[in-house]
């Protein structure tokens, strides 16, 4: 059993017939009042982020999540299908389910898919990837007197903001959390 005094961020665990993760909490312990958390915790089937007040003489239960590697093989509109490579079970994650970690996803790559209760509900991303530019406006000459940035669009589709220096063929990591571009990758 889980108690509110062993939150800490990414502690995963069922609330009112729910899998949540923890995204922050705060132990607060006010005068003559009884200690308490106070915990924002995010539906890992919805996406929703609630709020809650828990004391500490609560109790959870961990929630029945398997983290299976699949290799990603290809979309087919709005829909990702997915391989584990020991069984060879395919399966398949629409849009909604699958959020912003679309369009990190490169064909043949291997990523950690969660289930809950045996059915997939979300895809665990490392915190960076590296993605080649595909589209990228020219840089002008003398563009460069400060930190500048432009346009870019990336092999996944991605468009997100990159340096003037950066040019179509370059490689670069992007972190997963932001969307924001960390450096050119070799």
């Amino acid at each position: 059993m889980i108690s509110p005094s062993d939150f800490r961020k990414g502690l995963k665990l069922m609330f009112e017939g729910s899998p949540y993760i923890i995204v922050d909490f705060m132990h607060v312990k006010m005068g003559r009042g009884r200690p308490h958390v106070k915990a924002k915790m995010k539906h890992l089937m919805t996406g929703q982020i609630i709020e809650k007040s828990f004391l500490t003489t609560e109790s959870f239960k961990p929630p029945d999540l398997q983290i299976r590697s699949m290799q990603f093989l290809y979309a087919q509109g709005n829909e990702y299908a997915f391989m584990d490579s020991q069984t060879y079970d395919q399966i398949t994650l629409d849009e909604e389910h699958l959020g912003d970690p679309r369009w990190y996803l490169m064909e043949n790559h291997e990523y950690d898919v969660l289930f809950f209760e045996g059915r997939p509900i979300s895809l665990e991303l490392p915190a960076s990837v590296v993605l080649v530019v595909t589209e990228s406006e020219p840089a002008v000459k003398g563009d460069s007197v400060s930190n500048i940035m432009k346009p870019a669009t990336l092999e996944t589709g991605l468009k997100i903001k990159v340096p003037l220096f950066v040019k179509e063929g370059d490689k670069v990591r992007v972190d997963t959390r932001t969307g924001e571009y960390l450096e050119r990758a070799n």
